[in-house]
């Protein structure tokens, strides 16, 4: 089974965290921020990932360092679980409609990392949550798992649908990236031969 669980602890947070390619989309979130944890639940639901998150922050500050380090300890769960990559399929993509909201989510687990985030929010706060720091999540997850990224909003005006398209998104896309190849099952695939 490809598995990780990472421990990380900071001055500003303390996580634990535990993955499972290969589940079935059940979660256990508890970030301190109802609104990631929401986020968070769905990705794991969409991509199938079975996802056990605790995180202890500074929230009383904000929410921060609790996103982006969350962010920073997913991308190093999914480094960690695909190993060498070999026999993944690599690329996975999906254009998500949610109501009035159209996503396009792109991922290439290509040991590089770059996000493109082509997406505007009309507000600022979901709540108390803040709009800007989907983005810092983002690219905390890319540096650590080491892919790129690229999300676009093609269409919608709702914040709250925006973001909850985009992490449907990143999860379907994610879970079709991660998938076993069967006919490249012992294969890393690149031709370099390595990722």
């Amino acid at each position: 089974m490809r598995m990780s669980e990472i421990n990380r602890d900071t001055a500003e947070t303390s996580i634990r965290l535990n993955l499972n390619l290969d589940g079935k989309g059940e979660s256990s979130i508890d970030t301190g921020c109802g609104f990631l944890d929401h986020m968070l639940t769905l990705f794991a639901r969409h991509g199938r990932f079975d996802l056990v998150i605790s995180c202890q922050g500074d929230t009383q500050v904000d929410y921060h360092h609790t996103v982006e380090d969350i962010g920073i300890v997913l991308g190093s769960a999914f480094s960690k679980a695909l190993s060498d990559m070999r026999g993944i399929c690599r690329y996975g993509d999906i254009i998500l409609p949610m109501d009035e909201t159209l996503m396009l989510c792109a991922v290439d687990i290509s040991g590089r990392d770059y996000l493109g985030f082509q997406v505007q929010f009309p507000c600022e706060k979901v709540g108390d949550f803040d709009t800007e720091l989907v983005k810092e999540f983002f690219l905390g997850f890319v540096r650590k798992a080491q892919l790129t990224l690229h999300l676009q909003q093609m269409a919608g005006e709702n914040t709250h649908h925006s973001i909850e398209a985009m992490f449907k998104a990143f999860g379907r896309a994610m879970a079709k990236a991660v998938k076993i190849d069967e006919a490249y099952r012992d294969e890393i695939p690149s031709t370099k031969g390595v990722l």
